[in-house]
Formats: structure tokens, sequence, C-alpha cells
């Protein structure tokens, strides 16, 4: 019979319990909501004043500015949900480690990457729920949102919409408006293809339509071409070339565009499909579902940067500098994040680039500095 010499308790490692799991668990949980409540009290605060102010020369009551505060409310929490697991897990550790229950935990032969399952298990769910439950229900009310604050802030409405069948546009006429839709449009150009225009007086009486071939963006007018022209009782008639007076152009039909922040997450690669489909760039709702799906990544890899920053013996003094160098690591990866979206928008580099970068970097960096600190 042959004994086996037990190994060294230097690199001997112990399976987490359940019990020290769901320990962990409840720290890190019970930080989160109170950051997260914290941060939305905040919040709730900064966009009241801020609405007020907007809305202290319009016709819009207190009722208004309470409503549209509530209906904005859950898009910013999804907003400072990174900083929230960054700062509840600062917080987390550090407290585990003042406490000496993080050194306990290790001299029992438990790993820094068995500690931190927990964390990141909680981190990868509150992403998952976030994407998930959290945006589309955040969509429909900042939609709601930007529908009052379209109507109280900017005084105008949203001209464009599009669908299956092409897009819509709608714009105002001498003493009525016009309905344009099309089959679809060359962005680079501004040109509308089989065009239908509907023209209506005041009172939404229908005096005409106008269908051509095309219909190209001029600056203060439409170049039809080849359009037939119809009103009741009378007959049609044939114009090679017809300009229709508009106030609109490039920049207010584009953003007339439903945000990406107010489709929700599981309608995103639609719309993606109808605007590629009716002519128009789709590179910012691109982005942003790709952004939603690294979420959960970005969270958990905060959690490492929290835990590289904030899991170090109290020994080596001036834990608060390290603490204030993890949340300023933080503030910088998202600054720089920002950046990087807005090179994505442009083009600069590709959209899954710019939407996995920052976690895929902040992940690579906690990674790092956790295997510097676990075996040196």
């Amino acid at each position: 019979m042959t004994l086996r010499a037990a190994p060294p308790p230097s690199i001997r490692r112990l399976r987490l319990s359940p019990t020290l799991t769901g320990y962990i668990a409840r720290q890190f949980t019970v930080w989160y909501l109170s950051f997260l409540f914290g941060l939305l009290g905040v919040i709730l605060l900064a966009t009241t004043v801020d609405l007020l102010d907007r809305l202290a020369s319009k016709d819009a009551s207190l009722a208004v500015v309470v409503e549209m505060v509530l209906l904005k409310l859950p898009f910013l929490s999804q907003e400072v949900m990174p900083f929230t697991i960054l700062f509840a897990g600062l917080a987390c550790f550090w407290r585990l480690t003042r406490s000496q229950e993080f050194v306990v935990t290790r001299a029992a032969g438990i790993s820094i990457w068995q500690a931190l399952v927990p964390v990141l298990g909680v981190s990868l769910l509150v992403g998952a729920i976030t994407v998930a439950v959290l945006n589309p229900v955040a969509s429909v009310l900042l939609s709601r949102f930007e529908t009052l604050e379209a109507k109280y802030v900017h005084n105008q409405a949203s001209t464009l919409s599009v669908s299956s069948q092409g897009l819509w546009l709608r714009q105002a006429d001498e003493g009525g408006q016009s309905v344009i839709h099309a089959s679809r449009i060359t962005h680079e150009t501004m040109t509308l293809h089989n065009v239908i225009i509907f023209r209506f007086a005041e009172a939404d009486r229908f005096i005409g339509r106008i269908d051509a071939e095309r219909a190209v963006l001029r600056p203060g007018y439409w170049r039809l071409s080849n359009a037939w022209k119809s009103s009741p009782g009378a007959r049609e008639l044939f114009v090679e070339t017809l300009d229709i007076p508009t106030q609109l152009s490039r920049e207010k039909i584009l953003d007339s565009f439903a945000p990406p922040e107010t489709i929700s997450f599981w309608k995103l690669p639609e719309f993606i499909e109808l605007l590629e489909n009716a002519g128009f760039s789709a590179t910012r709702h691109k982005l942003q579902f790709h952004r939603l799906l690294a979420t959960p990544l970005l969270l958990a890899a905060l959690v490492l940067l929290a835990a590289s920053f904030s899991l170090r013996s109290q020994r080596r003094g001036r834990v608060g500098l390290v603490i204030l160098g993890g949340v300023l690591t933080g503030f910088l990866l998202y600054f720089v994040s920002n950046i990087v979206f807005a090179l994505g928008l442009s083009g600069a580099i590709p959209v899954i680039l710019a939407a996995w970068t920052p976690a895929s970097v902040t992940l690579m960096l906690g990674v790092a500095v956790l295997l510097h600190l676990e075996d040196g």
C-alpha cells in the first residue's frame, strides 16, 4: 500500500462552502442595494430640479414634472448600474478585509477566485436582469418621457416613422400639412423612392395626392421627379419636375428617429433590420444592442477591478488612497468608454469592437492585477 503525503497548506485549496458563499453574496447585495437607492435618490433630486428649471416658463404643472421624473428614473438607474456595482464591490471587499474576515478565509485555503465566485454570480445576475427586464421597461417609459419632453420643452413632435412598409414623414404646409410615404431612402443624398404625398388642409381635410418616382431633399424644398398630381373632382396631371416647399432638413429628419435607448433590447434586432431595409444607417442602434449584450460582462469585470483595489492587507496602509484610486480608475474607464463609443458611432472602428472593448479591457485589467496579488 502506497501512502501519499498531504499537500502543504500553501498549495491546498478548499471548496467554498454554501454558508460562506451565501454570506459573501448577501454582503455584496446589501452594499449594492444601499448604493443603488442612494444614487437613485440623488438622481431623483437632481432631475427634478433640472426639469423644474426647464419647464418654469412652460405650460406644465407640477404633476407633469413628477411624471417625467418617474418616467426617466428607470433609464437613469440603468445608466448608473456600472458605478453602483463598482462602489458596492469596493465597499464590500474593503469591509471584508478590514474586519479580517477575508484574511481568515484565505488562511483556511480559500483562494481569491473562489471568494469572488458569489460576487461575480450576483453581478452577472444583475447584468442579466438589467438587460432582459429593466431595459424593456426603461425603454417604454423613456419613450413616453421623450414625447412629453418634445411637447413641453421643445414644442415639437416626431416627424418620422419607420415600418416594414417603408417610412412616413409629416411636414407642415401653408394652411395644412402633408404626409409623405416612401418605400426606401438613399441616406447619402436624402433621396426618397416610390413617393406618395397626401396633402391635407385645415381640420385634416384631404385636398390631393402626389405620386412620384423619387423626391430629393433640397434646402427648403423637395424636388419630385416624374410626378402625378391628383385631387378630388379633377383630372390627374403629369409633371416631370415638381418642387414642394418643406421646413424639414437632413438633421431634423435624422433627429426624429426613435433613439436607441427608447427601443427594447428584444426589439432592437427587428428595428435595425427595418432601418437598413429603408436605407438608413443603423450604427447607433447596433452599438446600443451590443452595449447591452456586453453589460453582464462589464459588471463582472468591474467586480474584479474593485477586488484588485480593495482586497489588500490593512497593514500596507494608505487604504483610502487605494480605494480612491479604484474609484478614479472606474471614472477613467467610463470616459474612455464614451470615447470608444463615439469612435464606433463615427465609423472609425467597427461597432462590435467599440461595444465590447470597455468590458474586455476592464476584465483583462482586473484579472491581471488579481493574478499578481494571488500568485505574485
